[in-house]
């Protein structure tokens, strides 16, 4: 034991002496958060905004939005899994092993964001326009796994101890909700937009209206302005983070196929758990989200308050971030996982008074505080799963970016689960493009949507990160074998 005390404090020694006194400074872990952006922007202004264009823009029917939704998340299904193996088989560069993906991704995941809200001429043909969006979507699903699948690994070599790799998380986590809100108030003015048109058309034909070509001008505007600030976020990571390279290890290491480390990640229970857990919190946070729109529109009869709405709940999260960081490093990450969830009661409350404004306004502050619960937790406990598994799989080699990629892939897959299951109800129940008003069968689907099949989602989720076997003192133990290992290979 105080062999291993020893080696530990001599590791503790070369940790500070590769990054300095003070760890991963403060500087690089906000230009690392600020990496974070571009993703969780454009995924939120799809989130949004996304279904409604599809739907009354472009005027294409609920089945081909559900199967280009349901199409390209399964296309993700593909890709990023093997765009995680092909990460962490490339080779070091003078910038790194990662960065170069993002940077290269950039100019590419801009075009094609901006494809994807351009709608061309002669469109109207749904003939056309659904091969078109569907390509659209999926070119652009597949260079943004090409950017996000390396930065999220990214945070694995900035450097430091668990410590620093849990804060910089962190700060990806704030900054990302900010990015969040921004890319909600710049899509919140384009749904303004079209809000505005549609209840003047509706007020004088009560009928179904077309979409003239300043919606449609709105639309691919804000993706111009999102693009630019893809470019300023990449170059700022680009500046900002130096890549470490991982401690040296006298172990030979190995390199495994794709099928056997996809195997490897499977069997093993601390990340099965942890990925089981978070797709159903994920799906059930993106089921409720993903409908928001039109539940205020349809339902609540609050269309036109739905920006400010948005804006509060992403606010509240924003501000719950830190805070709920402050609390796992009190009481550790699977206890504030449980105690972090007051989405259940704010979404039965809000299902049951929706035309309340004022109950709408503190549910929705309630769904912001456990939204960061659900962005902040499972990206904080993965590193604790990879550190895990290199403690018991000491000769598998880099493969980081694996654990991340399927991680993102869940991700992706949750939201298009939601956004295709809700479209494809809205489809059953007789949801008509553009429509002034609809009947009480789409009213009904939105409220279930809304509220109990997330709820039951959720208590799906909680069963699993209930059984997940990483806490604290474990933690701990597996931090001490990860620094004392390679020095106590040297000492041999």
């Amino acid at each position: 034991k105080s062999c291993l005390t020893r080696l530990s404090d001599q590791r503790d020694l070369q940790y500070k002496g590769d990054c300095g006194s003070g760890g991963v400074s403060v500087a690089r872990k906000i230009c690392y958060a600020v990496g974070g952006v571009p993703y969780q922007m454009t995924a939120a202004a799809m989130g949004v905004s996304l279904q409604i264009f599809l739907l009354d823009v472009v005027k294409m029917e609920a089945f081909y939005v559900s199967m280009i939704l349901f199409v390209s998340r399964a296309w993700d299904a593909v890709t990023d899994p093997l765009i995680g193996y092909l990460v962490s088989r490339s080779n070091w560069t003078p910038i790194g092993k990662l960065i170069p993906w993002t940077v290269l991704s950039m100019p590419f995941g801009v075009i094609s964001y901006v494809l994807l809200w351009f709608v061309p001429p002669g469109s109207v043909s749904q003939a056309f326009s659904v091969p078109w969006f569907l390509a659209a979507t999926c070119l652009f699903e597949t260079i943004m796994s090409c950017y996000d699948v390396p930065y999220l690994s990214l945070n694995m070599f900035l450097g430091g101890n668990q410590r620093d790799r849990d804060s910089a998380t962190a700060y990806r986590m704030s900054v990302e909700m900010l990015a969040m809100l921004l890319a909600s108030v710049i899509q919140g003015q384009v749904i303004a937009v079209y809000n505005t048109e549609k209840d003047g058309a509706c007020q004088q034909l009560d009928q179904a209206h077309e979409i003239s070509q300043s919606t449609r001008k709105a639309f691919l505007t804000s993706a111009l302005v999102m693009g630019a600030l893809f470019f300023l976020c990449t170059l700022v990571l680009l500046l900002g983070v130096k890549e470490q390279q991982s401690a040296p290890c006298s172990l030979q290491k190995v390199q495994v196929s794709y099928l056997t480390s996809l195997k490897l990640l499977v069997c093993h229970v601390p990340y099965r758990r942890l990925i089981l857990g978070f797709v159903f919190t994920a799906l059930a946070f993106q089921m409720s989200l993903g409908n928001f729109a039109l539940f205020c529109s349809h339902v609540a009869g609050l269309g036109a308050q739905f920006q400010h709405l948005l804006l509060l709940l992403l606010a509240a999260a924003s501000i719950a971030v830190p805070l709920w960081q402050a609390v796992l490093v009190r009481i550790g990450k699977k206890a504030t996982v449980i105690i972090g969830l007051p989405f259940i009661p704010a979404v039965i409350i809000t299902a049951c008074v929706p035309t309340n404004l004022s109950v709408f306004m503190i549910m929705c502050a309630l769904m912001g505080f456990s939204l960061a619960t659900m962005f902040l937790l499972p990206w904080s406990m993965l590193p604790d799963v990879v550190d895990d598994f290199s403690t018991r799989n000491p000769s598998c080699k880099d493969l980081e970016p694996l654990f991340f990629s399927c991680y993102a892939f869940c991700t992706k897959l949750a939201g298009g689960l939601s956004a295709g299951i809700s479209t494809m109800t809205l489809h059953f129940v007789g949801y008509r493009a553009g429509a002034c008003s609809h009947g009480d069968g789409v009213v009904t689907a939105l409220i279930v949507l809304f509220s109990p099949v997330p709820i039951a989602l959720l208590l799906v989720g909680m069963f699993f990160f209930r059984s997940y076997p990483i806490n604290e003192k474990q933690r701990s133990q597996v931090i001490c074998l990860t620094k004392s290992e390679p020095v106590f290979q040297q000492a041999k």
